[in-house]
């Protein structure tokens, strides 16, 4: 990855001598990439724009029905629950029927279930239409990297990877900031809705904006059989042999990705009703904290390049007790909102360090199923971790629970030093690997 960023970076264009990426329109024709490839970016645009919008709101439109953490908790935690369930079937499936069965079913079931979830509120419905949901998004977590991969070359794959990853962080960066806005945008044109009411119409209408992607997805041409899905049933043995890193790895990753997920589903709860911070600020600040994202991305390589893999991942994890530390201590409205700026930041910087270091320490033949492993994990921890916080912060209050949080984050960095070997390899992490831990996890 190393080397293919030093290869670009002196690519000129012209007489000017510029890097082509000066000029993106001279950089997309260098790429080559396919017009199936286009499709598919304007199919993960509709998703990612669609449901950008919908996880920002969905909670907060619960609040206006006075649901309290607790429901919300049990709610995401059956979600994730749902995609947990879903990844080992959708895997199958997408072997035995192709990618584009299975990504029609996932775009059009997941956008009729959220509808459902948005018209009935009580809370049994809730939790089971949610965990519903979470089934029918799994095959898009299963199908959309092999998805991806089909349809670039060798050549130009990881300037595709970037593109979509990038854009897909943009996307949900836009859908989130004119979401924040409408509500001020909507009086202003003379419609005076009550904020549950505009809630549900900016949900209903995430749930169109995601079928949209059904269109160009119609003329998507992609593999019957897909060969870039992990050949599991040829490795079912790994599952039961895993290598002594994979076996101290794991557990590790399993406690950060609990303090990761504890606090991220409640967050526009937190500034709204502990803060007071108006709601199109809560969108203002999310977009904020997409651009942030995509800052620490392109930063990355450079930090980890600097501090070593280990140790970078460390450091991370320290600042992140800290700042979750800090949050639990103030009520100042700009300090809060510097301290989860932070916190998203950091969270996003320490993700590509710890996927990079796991197949960096993985033999080649075993690196998809330990990713599979590692991923399923994750979704199964980030259940609990959603379902637990909620239940604790409405007992306990958001102060007590985010300084457990800052502990857990600094027991994490502590274990992490002590158990991963300290040979830092020192590779610079791709800068995709952030957005697929978050995506997948």
């Amino acid at each position: 990855m190393e080397q293919l960023l030093e290869t670009e970076a002196v690519k000129t264009s012209g007489a000017s001598g510029k890097p082509s990426w000066w000029r993106p329109a001279a950089w997309l024709l260098e790429k080559k990439l396919s017009r199936s490839f286009w499709e598919f970016f304007l199919v993960t645009f509709f998703w990612d724009v669609g449901f950008s919008v919908y996880i920002f709101l969905f909670n907060l439109y619960l609040l206006d029905y006075h649901f309290n953490e607790r429901t919300m908790g049990l709610v995401g935690g059956a979600f994730v629950f749902g995609s947990v369930i879903g990844t080992l079937p959708a895997g199958w499936l997408a072997r035995r029927t192709g990618l584009r069965p299975l990504l029609t079913f996932c775009m059009t079931a997941a956008p009729l279930l959220c509808i459902v979830r948005t018209m009935l509120m009580w809370e049994s419905a809730q939790i089971g239409f949610a965990f519903l949901a979470g089934l029918a998004m799994s095959a898009w977590g299963v199908c959309f990297l092999p998805a991806l991969a089909s349809l670039t070359t060798e050549e130009n794959r990881a300037s595709a990877f970037s593109l979509i990853f990038s854009g897909s962080i943009g996307f949900s960066a836009l859908g989130e900031l004119i979401c924040g806005y409408m509500p001020h945008w909507l009086k202003m044109a003379g419609y005076a809705l009550q904020a549950a009411e505009v809630k549900r119409r900016l949900l209903l209408a995430s749930c169109g904006i995601a079928l949209m992607g059904l269109a160009p997805l119609m003329h998507l041409r992609l593999p019957l059989q897909e060969t870039y899905l992990p050949a599991q049933d040829k490795n079912k043995k790994q599952y039961w042999k895993m290598n002594p890193f994979l076996l101290r790895f794991l557990p590790l990753m399993a406690l950060w990705t609990i303090v990761l997920t504890s606090f991220a589903p409640f967050a526009s709860v937190y500034l709204t009703q502990n803060i007071h911070i108006p709601f199109a600020q809560i969108g203002l600040i999310f977009s904020a904290a997409q651009m942030i994202q995509l800052c620490v991305i392109l930063m990355t390589p450079l930090v980890f390049r600097w501090l070593g893999l280990v140790n970078g991942i460390v450091a991370t994890q320290v600042v992140t007790a800290l700042t979750f530390g800090c949050l639990a201590g103030t009520h100042n409205r700009e300090m809060t909102i510097a301290l989860y700026l932070s916190s998203t930041a950091l969270q996003w910087m320490s993700s590509p360090g710890l996927y990079n270091l796991l197949m960096s320490r993985t033999p080649e033949g075993e690196r998809s199923t330990a990713a599979a492993m590692t991923l399923f994990c994750n979704a199964l921890f980030q259940s609990c971790a959603t379902a637990g916080a909620g239940i604790l912060f409405t007992q306990f209050g958001y102060p007590r629970v985010l300084v457990g949080i800052a502990a857990l984050a600094l027991v994490a960095a502590l274990l992490f030093k002590a158990l991963i070997a300290p040979e830092d390899q020192g590779s610079a992490p791709s800068p995709c690997g952030s957005r697929l831990s978050t995506d997948a996890g």
